[in-house]
């Protein structure tokens, strides 16, 4: 039997066992929140528990990155997949995980559920012929769009609306991105769109030129799609939270990808993306995200398990 000593002893290793894994693993955050505070646990920029290519960003933040080497594989016939090394110095410090789509073999749609907490291995069980998920647009505290949307024919989002960036919409005929940086602002015009949704900032404008209006140094992990001058759709993550959006727009600009428009998507824990094409499978979880004010960050670490996604953006191989 074990003596009161030996118990007292294995709740204390338990308890400070906890509490490091909070601490450490978690980047604090639940320990925050269990001690009242609201919001992401604040901490320098030097903190240990600040993954190391962010930590690289936030130490070198004007520092020229550059593109490694592309090479597109082809996994279905209108499907290509490739893997964008991003380097500073010459070391690797990010990656581009990227899907090249023909939207003339694949529709695109976007799917949503506020009422249950589906993570990106939920909406592999859920949607089995699709090629891609990623996640999408915004969402508010309801879990539905927080941008104006379409979505298997259902308008939603808000009644009311700027949208003083961009777009995606595809019906049909196709995909596009579209520039809304020039227009009068208001509520998009998806007449005639299958699927829809307005989303920002636009990393890559008509004019060849990124659209970021606030610099920032706000890090996490990215999601965007794109069309190129092919009028193919490229829809990429990063593999982990090296890039803040300023940074992320002028990679794609310098990036041989051939892209006319971008468009960025959510970020942070929910810029998960999953890939069935064949025998190809892709299954990536992001898990980080910092937001960077001055010499402080406050930092969230989704350490276990997946981050569930309300909205997503799904390609799914046309009927023959």
């Amino acid at each position: 039997m074990m003596s009161w000593r030996n118990l007292a002893a294995l709740c204390i290793g338990l308890i400070v066992g906890l509490w490091l894994f909070l601490y450490i693993f978690a980047g604090g955050i639940l320990l925050h929140r269990g001690l009242g505070r609201s919001g992401w646990p604040e901490m320098a920029r030097y903190d240990f528990r600040i993954a190391e290519p962010m930590r690289l960003a936030l130490a070198h933040p004007k520092a020229p990155v550059t593109p490694g080497e592309l090479v597109w594989r082809q996994v279905a016939p209108g499907y290509e997949v490739a893997e964008l090394p991003v380097l500073m110095n010459g070391e690797e410090v990010d990656r581009l995980l990227l899907n090249r789509i023909d939207p003339k073999l694949y529709i695109f749609s976007v799917q949503t559920q506020p009422h249950k907490r589906w993570t990106i291995s939920d909406w592999e069980r859920e949607l089995p012929t699709a090629a891609l998920i990623v996640n999408g647009s915004y969402f508010g505290h309801d879990r539905l769009p927080d941008t104006p949307t379409i979505s298997n024919g259902m308008v939603m989002g808000p009644k009311s609306y700027d949208a003083k960036a961009g777009a995606f919409r595809a019906d049909a005929n196709g995909a596009a991105i579209i520039d809304l940086s020039a227009g009068p602002g208001g509520m998009p015009d998806f007449t005639g769109a299958d699927t829809a949704f307005a989303s920002y900032p636009l990393l890559i404008g008509d004019d060849g030129a990124t659209h970021i209006k606030r610099p920032s140094e706000w890090l996490a992990n990215r999601s965007f799609v794109a069309e190129d001058h092919e009028g193919r759709i490229i829809v990429g993550s990063t593999q982990t939270a090296f890039f803040s959006l300023t940074r992320l727009a002028d990679f794609l600009v310098a990036a041989p990808l051939g892209l006319k428009r971008a468009l960025n998507l959510d970020g942070g824990p929910v810029a998960c993306q999953s890939v069935r094409v064949g025998d190809y499978r892709r299954h990536h979880v992001a898990r980080w995200e910092a937001q960077v004010t001055g010499p402080k960050i406050n930092l969230l670490n989704w350490a276990v398990g997946e981050a569930d996604m309300p909205v997503v953006l799904v390609a799914t191989p046309k009927a023959k």
